[in-house]
């Protein structure tokens, strides 16, 4: 069973990730680190905007930001994105097994 704090930090994650935008900046950053500039760059937005979306992603603790002198740099924390996969494991080994019974079903109805 979660604590409290576990379900939260799943809401923050979760809501993180519902946005398209913030989800482009994560693909991006598995590529490896990159400044503000160069998240914002494919993007129609402000770098007020941008900021915004990091911080949503950093309170997620899907990011981390560093600064040194004038570059802001980003970097994606994978442990976060992990607590999410093991959330999901569940449901992901539910529906498996309920495909894999469907399959063998339709399997079983051939001619």
């Amino acid at each position: 069973m979660q604590t409290t704090s576990q379900a939260e930090d799943l809401s923050r994650i979760f809501a993180a990730l519902a946005d398209p935008t913030r989800r482009a900046m994560l693909a991006r950053l598995a590529g490896g680190e990159a400044t503000v500039s160069e998240l914002a760059a494919p993007h129609q937005l402000s770098l007020p905007t941008v900021s915004r979306h990091l911080q949503v992603l950093e309170r997620a603790n899907l990011i981390s930001k560093s600064r040194a002198a004038q570059r802001r740099t980003c970097r994606l924390n994978t442990a976060a994105l992990e607590t999410a996969d093991e959330w999901l494991e569940p449901y992901r080994t539910f529906f498996r097994t309920r495909l894999s019974r469907l399959q063998k079903q339709l399997e079983g109805d051939r001619p």
